[in-house]
């Protein structure tokens, strides 16, 4: 009876972004996992894109704050807040509907920080809630044949893990997740402007240096970018200009690790599923996947053949959204299903 008036959701519940899949409609919603709240009241005033919006501009009495971090619920109450806005939204605040949801999580969190995610779910009003970790979604929406017999690797780089599977006939083989991805990205480039030229920026402007000029590899044609902030010195505003190559400099701590963690995943893959992943190869997903000069550099260190896949932003949520829609056929053959 629920679900004929219920449009069933997939959620990618991500540190940076939220996307949100509607059964039958596809992505209706993409919005940054941010949320304003007011200091006196503890009463959210803004979800979202406004709440982005305010993120180091606020006034005394509102702050704005990220209740996720590393890909795990930082904040309960504001995380559930969250959800329900984006829930009721997408709804278009029709609050007495209750849908079914299916939400990626990373698969390195707890078994409490599973049941954190589940119970923000369940409070923000959804029906049912089912979980899927984030590497299976993110292959799944990338297309890859994880239900055939072969080794199929993904590395989904996301704003708080990195998340790297092995994955053959429906299930993760190797996986590991670190908690290195784009934020720490964002905070290595507000560390090398504070140490070499003591100007102080914000995320969002490390985050825009990072799109305009980051890069994992040599550069073609090397770039230059304006920046400003404000001296550490003098305390007033400043404007120097960067190179991408000290950009890729003040990258290359976190890109190691992430390195790091994709050799440490094949080493512990058995020797048949590794000779597949010769021709297969790597595919990479997530926003952090789109930094320039990723797949060369893990081509250069894995001397894999690494790929992007088509829409990386979206592999996540696009991969519940199609577990979703074959809800109903995994809970009748549970064991059968061409994803489990």
């Amino acid at each position: 009876m629920f679900s004929l008036f219920s449009n069933d959701m997939g959620i990618d519940l991500g540190t940076a972004n939220t996307l949100v899949y509607v059964k039958g409609q596809g992505i209706v919603l993409k919005e940054p996992s941010v949320v304003a709240i007011n200091r006196d009241t503890r009463d959210p005033v803004a979800f979202g894109v406004e709440a982005k919006r305010m993120l180091g501009k606020t006034p005394a009495n509102i702050y704005a704050v990220r209740p996720l971090r590393n890909g795990v619920i930082a904040d309960f109450e504001l995380t559930q807040e969250m959800i329900k806005y984006f829930i009721r939204k997408v709804h278009n605040r029709r609050s007495l509907l209750h849908p079914r949801v299916v939400i990626g999580i990373p698969s390195g969190i707890t078994e409490v920080e599973r049941r954190a995610v589940k119970e923000a779910a369940d409070q923000a009003g959804a029906r049912s809630v089912e979980l899927i970790e984030e590497p299976k979604a993110a292959a799944i929406g990338a297309g890859m044949p994880i239900s055939e017999p072969t080794g199929n690797m993904i590395v989904d780089i996301g704003g708080g893990t990195t998340e790297v599977a092995v994955i053959s006939l429906g299930g993760m083989v190797v996986s590991k997740s670190l908690d290195v991805a784009g934020d720490e990205m964002d905070e290595s480039i507000v560390q090398y402007f504070r140490r070499k030229y003591n100007l102080l920026i914000g995320e969002t402007t490390a985050e825009d240096v990072k799109i305009k000029i980051g890069s994992a590899f040599p550069l073609v044609d090397e770039q230059s970018l304006e920046v400003k902030g404000r001296d550490q010195v003098s305390g007033l505003p400043k404007t120097i200009t960067i190179s991408s190559e000290e950009v890729r400099q003040a990258l290359s701590e976190p890109l190691k690790l992430i390195v790091d963690v994709v050799k440490a995943t094949l080493e512990e893959t058995p020797a048949e599923l590794s000779a597949d992943l010769v021709d297969r190869g790597i595919v990479l997903a997530g926003g952090g996947s789109l930094l320039r000069g990723i797949p060369e550099l893990l081509s250069q260190e894995t001397e894999l053949p690494v790929t992007r896949a088509s829409d990386p932003l979206t592999c996540v949520v696009m991969g519940c959204g199609r577990y979703l829609e074959e809800l109903d056929n995994i809970k009748r053959s549970r064991g059968r299903s061409s994803f489990l």
